[in-house]
């Protein structure tokens, strides 16, 4: 039980290429009169509303109360890559669970990325979904052979990957830069407001109540159903409950916003680009990213804009020179584009766990939590979404995401060292490979 916090305001969806071009947000009002459900969903991102339109589809009575907009959030803010991975390979999965347990996550990671384009197929969602794959580049030879090794045991496993030398990596990126990589044709990209909005007319043409600007404040279990208190006033009562508030994890459950580090990650996107340059970057459309530590993603959007995402510092950027790093690294890897003019500058926060796994917890009753995405969140997120929904709707259904117990990172309240010394040696680490 948590006690009740100060009602706040819904803020504003932070300015964004996403936000700039997604179609127009179907109306979530805040929930003005008190009300039953079969399940009440805290948190409109990927997770929350996954669940609810997979639990919608089942029949089941679900509201879902988000404290500013669906999608205000990482679902709204992130780069727009489909990847179904973890940060674990295959193997080392099997090493950590056995492979009784692995062998069903693994297949539900390596099918995260199906989840995603087909709820987009099956709801004609318009997040202008394109599905050509996702390139891992490194800068060295023996990174080369790390993510050649990675590549082999997806293949085992029936993905269709290629590994891909220098000479082909220059040529589907269109830069020298790169030593090689691996292509995994599971992956693609996405406008991910777009996506995260089309999501909500899902679950409400379903049947799932959704509402925004509405904060929960309070939570407790009052004999057998949970009682919730909102900054509106209105109250919900249910017989279960999900908490899916990821990067932006606040205090409504003792102690969970503790096990993670919400780490910001920063985005820039260029003007529309045009011109030979510019055609030979990506030119089959597919995303990519680095293999480092404090890994570089980019990829084009479906206006031909380049975009770069990368980690930032931790506090909110405040203009444009929080950005520069993220310039700079375009400037270097596509010197032939020459100058290049910046449109959109944006950041959200990711929820990274000390184990890099997605973490679920059922601490209570009735109580399900899900969280810790790593970076992963368009694909990962909206497979626990649809695990959960059967979960709930049949505990017997096979669960593949590990359930373990909430158990904070030590002297979390450091956070902010935590990150910019992990920072800091990553980068070291980074560069003496």
């Amino acid at each position: 039980m948590s006690s009740p916090q100060p009602s706040l305001q819904p803020l504003p969806l932070p300015p964004s290429l996403w936000a700039a071009t997604a179609p127009p947000a179907p109306p979530t009002p805040p929930l003005s009169e008190s009300r039953r459900a079969d399940v009440l969903i805290v948190g409109g991102g990927f997770t929350g509303l996954s669940t609810a339109l997979h639990l919608a589809e089942a029949g089941v009575q679900v509201c879902l109360l988000e404290a500013h907009e669906p999608g205000w959030g990482a679902s709204g803010r992130n780069g727009g890559q489909v990847n179904p991975t973890l940060k674990h390979d295959p193997e080392d999965l099997v090493r950590l669970y056995g492979p009784e347990r692995a062998e069903p996550l693994i297949d539900a990671v390596s099918r995260s990325a199906d989840v995603v384009f087909d709820l987009i197929a099956r709801h004609g969602i318009d997040c202008q979904p394109v599905r050509n794959g996702w390139l891992q580049v490194a800068y060295s030879p023996r990174q080369v052979a790390g993510l050649q090794a990675r590549a082999e045991q997806w293949a085992s496993r029936g993905v269709k990957t290629e590994v891909l030398n220098r000479a082909a990596v220059g040529a589907r990126l269109g830069t020298e830069a790169f030593a090689g990589g691996w292509l995994d044709p599971r992956a693609g990209g996405i406008q991910p407001l777009a996506y995260t909005r089309g999501l909500v007319r899902a679950a409400q043409g379903a049947g799932a109540a959704v509402h925004g600007g509405t904060k929960v404040t309070a939570l407790e279990r009052r004999g057998a159903h949970w009682h919730a208190t909102t900054s509106t006033g209105a109250t919900v009562t249910a017989d279960q409950v999900v908490l899916a508030t990821n990067g932006y994890t606040g205090p409504l459950w003792p102690g969970l916003s503790r096990t993670v580090l919400a780490a910001n990650s920063f985005i820039v996107a260029t003007t529309p680009l045009e011109g030979a340059a510019a055609d030979a970057i990506l030119p089959r459309g597919e995303t990519a990213s680095t293999s480092q530590r404090l890994l570089l993603y980019f990829r084009k959007d479906a206006q031909g804009r380049l975009l770069m995402g990368g980690r930032g510092h931790f506090a909110d950027p405040s203009g444009p020179s929080d950005f520069s790093h993220l310039e700079r690294s375009l400037a270097l890897l596509f010197p032939t584009l020459g100058p290049l003019r910046y449109e959109y500058r944006w950041a959200g926060r990711i929820a990274v766990t000390r184990d890099f796994m997605p973490h679920v917890h059922t601490p209570a009753p009735g109580l399900t939590i899900a969280l810790g995405y790593n970076g992963r969140g368009i694909a990962l997120a909206t497979s626990m979404g649809k695990h959960l929904a059967s979960r709930l709707v049949d505990a017997k259904a096979e669960f593949p995401y590990p359930v373990t117990a909430i158990q904070p990172i030590p002297l979390h309240g450091l956070q902010r060292f935590y990150v910019a010394g992990g920072v800091a040696w990553y980068s070291l680490l980074d560069r003496l490979a």
